[in-house]
């Protein structure tokens, strides 16, 4: 089965981070792909929130609003698209992702659809 594993936190915490703890990071992240790559279907580090857009229909129009939909204290700042036998097996690669220590990983299911 195929589960979405979502990374949230502080994007601030890359601003104010240091250059060795960003490549130590970046190694760990390394790591972990190099660690589950068989499981790996695909996954994005995504660009900071400033730089989104968000979408919306109402009454027939597009609505945009620059940004993300609403204010958290975490944000959506990559993915990865896995393959894992059970719940149990995705939340264990979750577990693994260096993000994971700072905000959370959101283990999501993927619908199929026919």
């Amino acid at each position: 089965m195929e589960y979405l594993l979502a990374i949230y936190e502080d994007e601030k915490r890359f601003a104010n981070q240091e250059k060795d703890a960003f490549e130590k990071e970046l190694r760990e992240y390394r790591a972990f792909g190099d660690e589950h790559k068989s499981a790996i279907r695909g996954g994005n580090a995504l660009q900071p929130t400033n730089t989104a857009t968000t979408v919306r229909i109402r009454d027939g129009k597009r609505l945009t609003t620059d940004g993300p939909f609403a204010e958290t204290r975490e944000q959506l700042g990559g993915f990865y698209l896995v393959e894992a036998a059970d719940l149990d097996e995705a939340m264990a690669m979750a577990a693994k992702i260096p993000g994971a220590r700072y905000g959370s990983i959101e283990v999501r299911p993927i619908m199929k659809f026919s």
